[in-house]
């Protein structure tokens, strides 16, 4: 897809992009299919985007031409932007007269710095939207063929970052209420501490069984899901090379995966189990 490639949105009446507007938009988790239109829209507008680490350039070249980019990615372990920064040169950028596109991978509210950034705008009087997007932790994991929800196996799901502001394990949860209170449990950014996640969730009374999913590069060509246990998980992700982007999962939904894991059955790959939580067969239409 080049830059210059001309994008016709069916007819809608579209949110207005005045000079001076920095629009908060989640990118989604990664395939450009599963950007928004009204992202699409917004990038048609844009003077300058602003975009993270985890927007892909594929969405990128949609941009209109002759709109800046402007990168303000986050990478654990590597020289990044100050969210002070970014926010500063967004409230920049709006001041000058742009029309100003943040763009940010996922949902910009979910683990995104999204609500910090917009706080700082409107408490300097900048006006701003905010466009949701799909968050990998729900929507890259149905790519991997996993439900973050089944009616056998949770009637709730805890999301959580796998670090704080220091770049630490997050220190303010509550694990012993998250292990017992959660069936399902996603986890954001949590390769680098993820031993030191899976102990304190261990320690809180969960399973050394339990079915744990990680999946690397969510909906992107180099996808890689390692299947395997809580009590493995940490291990198991070094052995196998598993690398940040990831979202990992743990409960029981992750044995779905056995059943609908639909991008490899699309390539020919057989269903492993037809009924893997053991309920008898395939549930009626009702």
């Amino acid at each position: 897809m080049t830059q210059d490639t001309q994008i016709i949105l069916p007819d809608h009446d579209w949110p207005d992009f005045p000079p001076g507007l920095v629009w908060l938009v989640g990118a989604g988790p990664g395939e450009p299919g599963l950007l928004t239109l009204q992202a699409l829209h917004a990038l048609r507008l844009a003077d300058v985007v602003v975009h993270d680490a985890l927007v892909d350039d594929r969405i990128l070249a949609w941009r209109r031409p002759g709109s800046a980019l402007e990168y303000a990615g986050k990478r654990g372990g590597k020289p990044s932007a100050q969210q002070r920064d970014i926010s500063l040169r967004l409230i920049d950028l709006s001041r000058a007269g742009k029309r100003v596109l943040r763009l940010k991978g996922g949902d910009p509210f979910v683990f995104g710095r999204g609500g910090e950034e917009a706080q700082t705008l409107v408490q300097a009087g900048i006006p701003i939207r905010v466009t949701p997007g799909i968050s990998a932790g729900i929507g890259g994991l149905a790519h991997a063929g996993i439900p973050v929800t089944h009616r056998d196996v949770n009637q709730a799901v805890t999301f959580l970052t796998g670090h704080d502001q220091t770049g630490l394990a997050p220190s303010a949860v509550d694990w012993k209420a998250v292990a017992k209170g959660s069936p399902v449990i996603v986890i954001y950014m949590a390769i680098k501490h993820l031993a030191q996640i899976s102990g304190e969730l261990l320690a809180s009374g969960r399973d050394a069984g339990e079915p744990v999913a990680i999946v690397s590069n969510a909906t992107l060509p180099q996808m890689r899901v390692l299947e395997t246990t809580l009590g493995d998980a940490a291990a198991d992700a070094t052995a196998h090379g598993m690398e940040a982007p990831a979202i990992v999962c743990v409960g029981r939904v992750v044995l779905l995966r056995k059943v609908i894991d639909w991008a490899g059955q699309l390539r020919g790959e057989p269903v492993r189990d037809p009924d893997p939580l053991g309920t008898g067969g395939s549930r009626q239409v009702s």
